[in-house]
């Protein structure tokens, strides 16, 4: 089992939406960034949200800018964990990150979207009354995994709560 560690959020005084993975992937993790792998459906979902078509293919770091100009801030449910591979299901001995306190810290912060299960799962385990404070919404993950999801549907999805 490898140790992962997720990132800084990528947030700013104007974030309003708050997106939570759960714990990035292998190819997030050797990248250091969010949503790396090319298969995985973030970039084009938030593009089509963001009306950025173009969004998948920008540097990184225009990526983030693209998500805080459109209010939108990014991190994981959990801090670490141990884990063989990317898949959520194989997390263990996992160690939540600290949302309350980025959320008083960013009080304009109002929804919550939790990008699939394990996300979803993790935040109602460690943090159950936030669910009540804040507008939550368990989203359909943007994992290439969940392929029962076409990208219309998640786009369609994700465009109801964003």
């Amino acid at each position: 089992m490898k140790k992962c560690k997720s990132f800084k959020p990528s947030i700013d005084i104007n974030s309003k939406v708050l997106i939570l993975g759960s714990m990035p992937g292998v190819k997030s993790l050797e990248e250091q960034q969010y949503y790396a792998h090319p298969q995985n459906r973030f970039w084009k979902v938030m593009g089509a949200i963001c009306n950025e078509p173009k969004l998948p293919k920008f540097a990184y770091d225009l990526k983030l800018k693209t998500l805080l100009k459109n209010s939108i801030a990014l991190w994981d449910t959990i801090k670490t964990c141990k884990r063989d591979g990317s898949l959520d299901f194989n997390i263990q001995n996992e160690t939540p990150n600290d949302i309350r306190k980025l959320l008083q810290k960013y009080p304009d912060i109002k929804t919550i979207c939790l990008n699939g299960n394990k996300s979803y799962s993790a935040f109602k385990k460690y943090f159950p009354d936030l669910l009540e404070k804040y507008n939550c919404h368990k989203m359909p993950s943007t994992s290439p995994a969940n392929a029962r999801y076409s990208l219309d549907i998640l786009i369609k999805e994700w465009s109801k709560v964003l």
